[in-house]
This record gives C-alpha cells, sequence and structure tokens, in this order.
C-alpha cells in the first residue's frame, strides 16, 4: 500500500504534467490579452478581458482536473482488469502476450521471453491481492493541483493591465511576459527530456509567438 501511495504522489509531482498544465492554461489566457489590441481601449474593456481570461481558465481548470480523476480510474480499471486476464490466463505465453500487449511497442519489442515471464509471474503473485479501482486523497489533491496551475497561470499575463493605464503598452508587456513563461517551460520541459534546454524554451518561445500573432491576425 506504501509503494502505491508513493506512484500517486509521483504522478501528482510529475514536472512534464505541471509543466503541461501551465502552457495549456497561459495559452488560453493569451487568446484574451492577444485579442485586447483589437478591442475597444479603456478601463472597462481591460476589465472585460481579465473577467473573461480569469471564468475561462476556471472552466478549463476544472474540466481538466475532472478527466485527471477520469484517466486515473480508468488506468486503474486497466491495471486490475490486466491482473484478472493474467491470474485467469490458461498458460504461460497467454500471460505473456497479454503483457506484450499492455507495454509500449518498443518495450514489448526489446522484452525477450524470459522478462515477460518473469513480470507475468509477479504479477499473476500481485493479482491474489485485489484492490478496488477507487479514487483516493492523493487524486483528488492532484486534481486540486491541476485546476490550480491552470488557474494561476493566468495571473502573469494580467499583471501588466493593472499596473500599466496604457492599453497598447499592457498588450505588449503581457505578451512578453507570456513569451518569457513559455521559454521557461520549454527549458524546463527539454532539461527533464534530456535534450538542450535552451533550444526547447526557444522552441516554445517561437511557437508562442506565432500564436499570439496568429490571434491577433484573426481578430482583426
Amino acid at each position: 500500500m506504501q509503494s502505491t501511495g508513493e506512484q500517486k504522489r509521483a504522478r501528482v509531482l510529475d514536472p512534464v504534467d505541471r509543466v503541461t498544465e501551465v502552457i495549456f492554461g497561459l495559452l488560453m489566457a493569451m487568446t484574451f490579452t492577444g485579442t485586447i489590441s483589437v478591442a475597444t481601449s479603456g478601463q472597462e474593456a481591460e476589465r472585460t478581458m481579465m473577467i473573461a481570461a480569469l471564468g475561462c481558465n476556471l472552466a478549463w481548470g476544472l474540466a481538466d482536473a475532472v478527466m485527471y480523476l477520469l484517466r486515473t480510474l480508468i488506468e486503474r480499471t486497466r491495471n486490475r482488469t490486466l491482473r484478472t486476464n493474467l491470474r485467469d490466463a490458461t498458460d504461460a505465453a497467454a500471460g505473456q502476450a497479454l503483457i506484450a500487449e499492455a507495454l509500449p511497442p518498443r518495450l514489448a519489442a526489446a522484452a525477450g521471453p524470459e522478462e515477460l515471464e518473469s513480470l507475468r509471474r509477479r504479477l499473476v503473485e500481485y493479482s491474489s491481492m485485489p484492490v478496488p479501482p477507487r479514487l483516493g486523497w492523493d487524486d483528488f489533491r492532484g486534481a486540486v493541483g491541476v485546476f490550480l496551475l491552470v488557474v494561476l497561470s493566468t495571473f502573469p499575463l494580467v499583471v501588466p493591465f493593472l499596473l500599466l493605464d496604457q492599453t497598447a503598452l499592457a498588450v505588449r508587456l503581457s505578451n512578453l511576459v507570456g513569451l518569457g513563461v513559455l521559454f521557461i517551460a520549454g527549458w524546463m520541459l527539454s532539461k527533464y527530456a534530456g535534450a538542450k534546454p535552451w533550444q526547447g524554451g526557444l522552441a516554445m518561445a517561437v511557437t508562442g509567438a506565432v500564436l499570439i500573432t496568429a490571434i491577433i491576425a484573426l481578430g482583426g
């Protein structure tokens, strides 16, 4: 049971999950901060934009949190089904085929019969202690974390509108802040993947710049 809890905590704290949720929330917010340049300028327009951006990310964060819980539940149900099928398999070859089918293609191709058989025996032993696929406290903590990451990613973009009176300058500064956050996100993802961080950061920032340009162009 302790190992299961550790696995759930590791999933919640996975760097890819955290960074990609921030990117999703950031891009959603940028669809509003980018189009403010073609909207009616003034305090009322800025206030409307900020409320719309926050409301959009609240809704997106809630949906993403629910999807996180759904993915977790489906994954555990699938794992339990695999263990049940392994336990009911007629022979070792059938069980090895089930494991090979569940593994990623490259791992399944690299694993030989001995590795598959060793894994099959361990899973069969583990299947004698069935655990119902249900959600626990750590899962709901992870869902809350997903929600907060999406929502909080809105605020760096709206800060310039709170500090500056000039709408055009605030838009440009907000876009620069968004590009900076995207660069940091790309840097972190590339470093985690073992690639060159500056290349990943630059690629992510360029992608964000293209998206911002497309948003403004489509907005008029």
